[in-house]
């Protein structure tokens, strides 16, 4: 398995770089790892203790954020070198209160994984969810570093428990010193591949977002935008979310709408703003001379999510009406919202739970969208009832950051 995966890798630096001449993502993804492991040499000592925590995006980041913040107490004597595999996560979260040092993950190659881990003085290191990398797996085993899995979710359809992905799962089993999922259905599934060095920890987004109500949530002109209107915040929208709105904010003047897309991309803003028509207006622009006129606002920055949830008093949530993967829709809902998703969720446990318990509906077309969203408009005393249904179902579900800093000291 690791020389098809090797040859793959290889493959596949090859590929990149011959597009990054041709390709702008490529060619970042290029530069924004390329002097990684110099710096990293010049910045570490190994006279000091490392703790390894790695994520794939910000949403990954997100999900840790309180486990991360009891580890950094629990090993004050420790340095936390914190990487991302995403830029989008890097760039928002590259200045953030955990890491020591705070790294874009190099390509998991033979070569890198062996020289990143021997630059280390690796006391114990953290994956999150499900961003596994078989050669540093492979090199913390050799190395003998503790190494755990948090907040892992496994589904019997993951390839990994596929007759042509056993040797990876082999490496799961013998690199993974324990294994911290979020659901019973996770740990039975391990259990059946007779992984036993699991506990069920629960999902530490829930802990995560209800810290929330205890940030500063104030964005300058938000409220100004809104006046005395109701106002749905749809975020993390992709360009299938988005078409299924066109008609309602066309037809509908009863709303302050608000759109954080889940990528800026200024042509696709621009094309989605033209089939408006009513006045939209970008963020970054809002000013005292457009902020009561215009009755969409665009987000083209990232970062203000969470706290534009804050805001609204309907959410919708992107990713289900296209195939990319519905986002977070516990954010909007600790701010007690009635939250509207794509049709696409029935691999998003927290989903299937809230439409089961009527906090929480999902819509199939620009029809059914415009008329649940109507029929929300018209009944306030639904939306509260949905909204305390979704704030409730958040304070059930507290405690999980617990469950791993428990066994973490058990082993101090």
């Amino acid at each position: 398995m690791r020389v098809i995966y090797n040859i793959a890798i290889i493959k596949v630096r090859a590929l990149m770089f011959i597009l990054k001449y041709f390709n702008s993502k490529i060619r970042s993804f290029n530069n924004e790892r390329k002097n990684v492991l110099k710096n990293l040499e010049n910045s570490v000592s190994k006279n000091d203790n490392h703790i390894w925590i790695h994520v794939a995006s910000l949403g990954e980041y997100e999900q840790g954020l309180p486990i991360f913040k009891e580890i950094k107490s629990l090993y004050k004597n420790h340095k936390i070198i914190l990487s991302f595999f995403s830029s989008s996560g890097y760039e928002v979260r590259k200045n953030n209160s955990i890491g020591d040092l705070t790294i874009y993950l190099p390509l998991d190659s033979p070569y890198n994984a062996k020289k990143f881990i021997s630059l280390l003085n690796l006391k114990m290191a953290f994956f999150v969810k499900y961003d596994f990398w078989p050669n540093y797996l492979q090199n913390l085993k050799n190395n003998n570093v503790p190494t755990y899995l948090l907040a892992g979710l496994f589904r019997e359809n993951h390839w990994f428990f596929k007759w042509y992905g056993s040797g990876f799962l082999n490496l799961l089993k013998s690199s993974i010193t324990h294994f911290f999922v979020q659901n019973k259905e996770s740990k039975s599934l391990l259990a059946s591949y007779n992984i036993t060095n699991c506990t069920l920890m629960g999902d530490s987004r829930f802990d995560r977002v209800n810290s929330l109500l205890n940030q500063n949530n104030e964005i300058k002109n938000i409220k100004e935008f809104i006046g005395d209107k109701i106002c749905l915040v749809a975020g993390s929208t992709w360009k299938e979310d988005e078409s299924i709105m066109i008609n309602s904010i066309n037809d509908n003047n009863d709303l302050a709408w608000i759109i954080a897309p889940h990528q800026i991309n200024k042509k696709q803003i621009k094309k989605f703003q033209d089939k408006l028509k009513c006045e939209s207006i970008i963020h970054s622009n809002l000013n005292q001379n457009n902020i009561t006129t215009a009755k969409v606002l665009i987000i083209d920055s990232i970062g203000l999510l969470t706290r534009l949830y804050s805001y609204s008093d309907i959410s919708y949530v992107g990713g289900g009406m296209g195939n990319s993967g519905l986002h977070n829709i516990l954010e909007p809902a600790i701010f007690k919202n009635p939250i509207l998703i794509g049709k696409n969720y029935l691999n998003f446990p927290e989903a299937k739970n809230l439409i089961a318990e009527n906090g929480a509906i999902s819509v199939k077309d620009a029809k059914e969208f415009k008329r649940i969203l109507n029929e929300l408009i018209e009944n306030k005393r639904e939306r509260i009832k949905m909204g305390e249904i979704n704030f409730n179902y958040i304070k059930s579900n507290l405690g999980t950051t617990k469950n791993v800093i428990s066994y973490l000291k058990e082993r101090k």
